[in-house]
């Protein structure tokens, strides 16, 4: 990062600067028309202070308060947790000024052209698989090992055959019983899967029929399901279905269609200092440009808003989609409250190593993954995602159960900033861009693209965002990611309710 310039402040209003690279105490720096003395030594991605604080004054980032100064802070140093502590309560403010000023985007007509498969109910898909779905728990190795057959015999035949396990489906009941019920629903629905097979153990509590009802119709010969407590040789049954299946799938064949037809799922994990400089932003007008032409966007890891909630009820369409979310993000505070922990219990140990201090600078810096567009919907968790433009998706943060979400959302692919670097990959395509270039040299083989760029000048971060449109494309056109290569295809389920 030796082409970066000493410190960076992200507007104007901010009283603290991010480093660029590793300062050292007495080292001076430029900031704009000032200069500042380093008084010690501060890692790349850590906060500098541009002005004086003393203790209960606001510290300005992303020009916002991100929490309060616990102890006296002269200009150059270090502001960190010894000496910032978050200043968030339980209580969601109601003030939104912008209500009802946001109408939602005419669509452009310009969105490129992608070569994709159209299914039946007219959604459109940039996979063409065949996912093999356990009920419970039970049968997850069942799955698991018909996927890995069906792979060897049939593999080059379809985009993939893959197996979705998991570790519930049984001893559950009520709400969280539906849940799980509605989320492995919303999978089999989802379009890249060409046709999906059931496996159900028999005596669980999620049973198949009820199952076979939430799933979206796939067309003649694309749904299949049986019990393995009602069959002699569950491999056999198995594969003698995923037969006829892979017969069907594989007559489908890529066609024109838009941009405006996909969803993107917007998330981040293993957050560091630059995330909300580089890779977050980067997303957040990836997301622009795809709901400008008529495509859907979809924000979740809820717990990951609290302190920068402003930011969206600001852009919501509607009085009643503002009630929507405002409900969300404060119920979820509610949750924190009752079970005695505090709203603020973020950020992580990786957070705060890679320089993030407070949940108010993470969830700051995170937000920015929904880019500028309004905020047209907000969905119950495991709810498909049908309207063209920016939507709130109920889940936590945990990087496992949001992006799962996501994909059940309807996401035909993930686009996941991280600065620390993780290997997951999930149902749809997960593309990872990295916050700095350090973590691209560093896992190769996790990272599809860096987006440190955004912060060597314009024409740079033109051309970054440039590039990442071309990325995007391509893997909607059939280009696989680092997580696809890898077989990384994590799935996990939201589990609230009761355990018998």
């Amino acid at each position: 990062m030796s082409e970066y310039p000493a410190l960076h402040r992200v507007s104007p209003k901010d009283s603290v600067a991010v480093a660029l690279t590793d300062l050292t105490p007495g080292q001076t720096v430029a900031l704009a028309h000032q200069s500042i003395t380093i008084g010690a030594s501060i890692q790349a991605g850590h906060k500098v202070s541009v002005r004086p604080h003393g203790p209960g004054d606001a510290v300005v980032k992303y020009g916002a308060p991100i929490g309060r100064a616990t102890a006296d802070i002269q200009t150059g140093d270090w502001v960190h947790s010894h000496n910032l502590a978050s200043a968030l309560e339980g209580d969601l403010s109601r003030a939104s000024p912008d209500i009802g000023l946001n109408a939602p985007l005419p669509p452009s007509p310009s969105g490129p052209v992608i070569k994709a498969y159209r299914r039946e109910d007219g959604r459109v898909a940039i996979r063409n698989e065949i996912w093999i779905i356990a009920t419970v728990s039970c049968v997850s190795r069942t799955v698991q090992k018909l996927a890995q057959l069906a792979m060897a015999r049939w593999g080059t035949r379809v985009d993939g055959i893959h197996a979705i396990s998991h570790p519930l489906g049984c001893s559950q009941l009520g709400d969280d019983l539906c849940a799980t019920r509605d989320l492995l629903a919303a999978l089999a629905s989802h379009p890249h899967a060409g046709a999906v097979l059931l496996v159900g153990l028999g005596c669980e509590n999620n049973q198949l029929d009820p199952l076979l009802e939430r799933i979206v119709p796939k067309g003649e010969g694309r749904i299949a399901a049986f019990r393995t407590q009602a069959v002699t040789d569950e491999l056999e049954t198995g594969m003698s279905l995923l037969a006829a299946l892979v017969a069907e799938v594989e007559q489908d064949q890529r066609t024109d269609c838009s941009v405006s037809d996909i969803a993107l799922g917007l998330k981040c994990g293993g957050s560091d200092g630059y995330s909300g400089l580089t890779a977050n932003p980067l997303i957040g007008q990836m997301a622009d440009a795809v709901t400008g032409w008529g495509g859907r966007a979809l924000l979740t890891e809820i717990p990951e808003i609290f302190g920068a909630e402003a930011l969206l009820l600001n852009r919501a369409t509607s009085p009643a989609v503002y009630e929507r979310a405002h409900s969300l993000l404060q119920g979820f505070r509610d949750h924190f409250t009752a079970h005695g922990v505090a709203v603020y219990e973020n950020p992580s140990p990786g957070n705060k190593a890679g320089g993030i201090t407070t949940l108010e600078e993470k969830s700051l810096g995170a937000v920015q993954k929904g880019g500028s567009s309004p905020l047209v919907d907000v969905l119950p968790y495991a709810q498909i995602a049908c309207r063209s433009g920016l939507s709130l998706i109920e889940a936590p943060g945990n990087d496992a159960v949001s992006s799962t979400a996501l994909a059940a959302a309807g996401a035909n692919l993930i686009l996941f900033s991280t600065g620390r670097g993780t290997p997951m990959g999930f149902m749809v395509p997960t593309l990872k861009i990295a916050s700095n270039d350090k973590l691209k040299a560093h896992k190769p083989n996790w990272i599809d693209f860096d987006a440190s760029p955004m912060l060597h000048g314009e024409v740079r971060a033109e051309a970054c965002r440039n590039a990442l449109l071309e990325h995007i494309l391509a893997v909607c056109e059939g280009a696989r990611t680092c997580a696809e290569r890898n077989e990384e295809r994590d799935v996990a389920i939201w589990k609230r309710g009761v355990t018998l």
